[in-house]
């Protein structure tokens, strides 16, 4: 493994925990970025990296952009991130989850964990029974009202902010949308761009899933592999992150690119990129918001559904002033974005 404190993400993280437990087999890593302006939380994900390099990479790069996600959003909190190395359909998965549960417990608050990829609603009420840090647990939302069903609603509210900035209105009908991945946050944008009457490319590696989609609406699918290079005004990313790269972005026929996957540059020069092609690219730590904004407040008041659906009604506001600033100041959208997260940051100091 690298020296973690030359690592290209480490970005002066507070503080980094490799954790074990022999009788869980658990491998992890806990990344707290930054405690600022409040105690950092971020989801636990699960997964079966190739190597510990990948976990610390991914888990370094999250952490960060949850640094930023809570700042732009305007929530009190810091930014961390938490992973395991395992199969999450692994028999021992309860096993695993409870004693990294155990270890974000040993912090004492200074990081809140919740749900990511491989990890659901109802596996952090499992941690739960370990941890009193945990947030997004299903039994906070025993109407099926969960952060997925918040995210999308950010998702949706970023679309129509792309397409006002891009025809002037945020009616939908007609728009051309492109969604790589139909899990639980993407199928649900994809019914209410459907339903509001935009036109939807689909695909997922997931068949099944996508068989589900277009048998509800009406909606096209392609190759997941052709997915980006689709001919339509906005591509939306919501599946795993390094979407835009040196091969997608040449590729790219899509006047915008917004969509809920979490970390879609591969590198930073690729706002750049998109910049200079002329492509509107909402970052996704500001458009994905909706699910921090929903579920977190149960770490710093009591969960509030309407407040938290006005508060992700501003995803519209704020992607707009970012895509203006953007074209005003000749600065890349993901550069504006950072600044706005820092500044707020820096305030506070």
């Amino acid at each position: 493994m690298s020296d973690l404190f030359s690592q290209v993400n480490f970005d002066d993280h507070e503080q980094v925990i490799f954790v074990t437990d022999a009788g869980a087999d658990l491998r992890g890593i806990i990344a707290i970025h930054n405690t600022v302006l409040g105690p950092a939380a971020g989801g636990c994900r699960m997964q079966p990296y190739e190597g510990v390099d990948d976990a610390l990479n991914d888990v370094l790069r999250l952490s960060r952009g949850m640094t930023l996600k809570n700042a732009v959003a305007g929530l009190p909190l810091g930014g961390g991130k938490c992973v395991i190395i395992a199969d999450p359909d692994a028999p021992n998965k309860k096993a695993q989850l409870q004693a990294m549960a155990r270890h974000v417990q040993r912090l004492g608050g200074r990081y809140w964990t919740a749900i990511d990829v491989g990890v659901s609603s109802e596996d952090a009420d499992v941690m739960a029974e370990e941890c009193d840090y945990i947030f997004a647990r299903a039994s906070e939302y025993p109407d099926g009202f969960n952060p997925s069903h918040f995210t999308a609603i950010g998702g949706f509210n970023g679309i129509r902010a792309v397409a006002k900035y891009l025809r002037g209105s945020d009616d939908l009908r007609g728009l051309r949308v492109a969604v790589q991945g139909v899990g639980a946050t993407g199928a649900e944008m994809t019914s209410r761009l459907v339903k509001h009457g935009a036109v939807v490319t689909i695909a997922d590696v997931n068949e099944r899933a996508v068989a589900q989609i277009v048998d509800r609406h009406s909606v096209f699918a392609v190759d997941p592999n052709h997915i980006h290079a689709q001919d339509v005004d906005v591509f939306a990313p919501c599946a795993l992150g390094a979407v835009l790269n040196d091969t997608t972005i040449p590729e790219l026929k899509a006047r915008a690119v917004c969509g809920l996957a979490n970390n879609q540059l591969a590198r930073p020069d690729h706002g750049q990129q998109l910049f200079d092609r002329n492509i509107a690219y909402v970052p996704d730590f500001v458009v994905n918001a909706g699910g921090m904004m929903g579920a977190s407040t149960l770490i710093f008041s009591r969960p509030d559904r309407e407040k938290a659906l006005d508060n992700i009604e501003g995803i519209f506001t704020t992607v707009i002033k970012i895509l203006e600033r953007s074209r005003d100041e000749g600065k890349p959208s993901a550069v504006i974005a950072e600044e706005m997260a820092l500044s707020r940051i820096r305030s506070s100091v």
